[in-house]
Formats: C-alpha cells, structure tokens, sequence
C-alpha cells in the first residue's frame, strides 16, 4: 500500500472530537484531561462504530439479493429493521426466522437466531453439522494505546466476512 492510499483510508472523527472538546473547554472552562484514557469511553465509541459498519455490509448484501431473487413472492425479501429502543441493534427477518445483533454491553455484541418453531440458535461454524442453541459472542479487546479488537472465540474478526457468513446462514436456514 502506497502511503496516499494508505492516507484515504485514516479516520478523522477522533481528532474533530478532540477540536469540538477543547472549543466547549475553552467555552466552559472545565477541562477533563483524563477521558481519551477511558476504556468505557473508547469501548462505548468502537461498538457503536462496528455495528454501524456491521449493519452497513448486510444492508449491501441483503439490497443485492432481494434484487436478484426479487419475484411476485414478496415473501422470498429479507428485510432489516432497527430494534427500537437501542443505540443501533438491528435484525433480519424472513419467513419466520429473525437473525438479532445486538450490543449486549460496550465490550459485546451477540449475533444468534429465533425461530418460531425452533427458539434460539446460532450459526454453524466450519466443520459443524447442527447449530447449538445458543447466541454467538463477539468480545472487544483494548489494546495498549486505546486500539480495539473485535474477537470471536479470540480470533480477530472483520466485519465483512462475519456478515457474509451469517447472511449465508439466515438465507440458508430462512429458505423455504
């Protein structure tokens, strides 16, 4: 990667934050040295951030595939709705089957099926046959200079190819 690729690709928020934060200490006169250094801070932040991204990918995916399977039979669509109450939790749904992600705490966010018929599951991994019934974790990890991780089963993860394997599933297991 040359560096003016590598230069598109760097996030400003964090530093347009820290402009707003001194224009409102300059204004108030309180200043608060110590809050970059909050892990509850950052977590709360990155969660938000990887579930906006999260969602972003299956948006994508799921417009894609309600184009290509599009038919008379509206029921074949997945829709995507926004769990009211909550930051940005969101779910799927589609002929019954309902795939929820969700920010259990700042530092998890759990993705796991209901079913009508069948209650709660997860997605199956490599090598497995039959889902367990339970939901899946997805732990953040802070790093030494404030970088979060987002692990599963503490392997990194990157949000694309977590929301094309539980796409796969949902359609998979939504399927009639």
């Amino acid at each position: 990667m040359d560096d003016s690729t590598q230069y598109t690709k760097l996030t400003t928020s964090w530093i347009e934050s820290l402009a707003i934060e001194e224009i409102n200490m300059e204004e108030s006169g309180v200043i608060n040295f110590n809050e970059h250094l909050s892990p509850e801070k950052i977590l709360e932040e990155s969660s938000i951030e990887f579930m906006n991204s999260l969602r972003d990918y299956f948006e994508i995916f799921i417009t894609k595939f309600n184009e290509l399977r599009a038919s008379k039979d509206n029921r074949s669509s997945i829709k995507i709705f926004k769990i009211s109450n909550t930051v940005n939790d969101f779910m799927l749904f589609r002929n019954s089957l309902k795939l929820v992600v969700a920010r259990r705490s700042s530092d998890v966010i759990t993705i796991g099926f209901l079913s009508n018929a069948g209650g709660l599951f997860s997605a199956r991994l490599n090598n497995e046959i039959k889902a367990v019934n339970s939901v899946h974790e997805i732990q953040a990890n802070v790093g030494p200079f404030g970088e979060v991780s987002w692990r599963f089963k503490g392997e990194k993860v990157k949000q694309e190819a977590l929301a094309k394997h539980y796409l796969t599933e949902f359609i998979k297991h939504s399927a009639r």
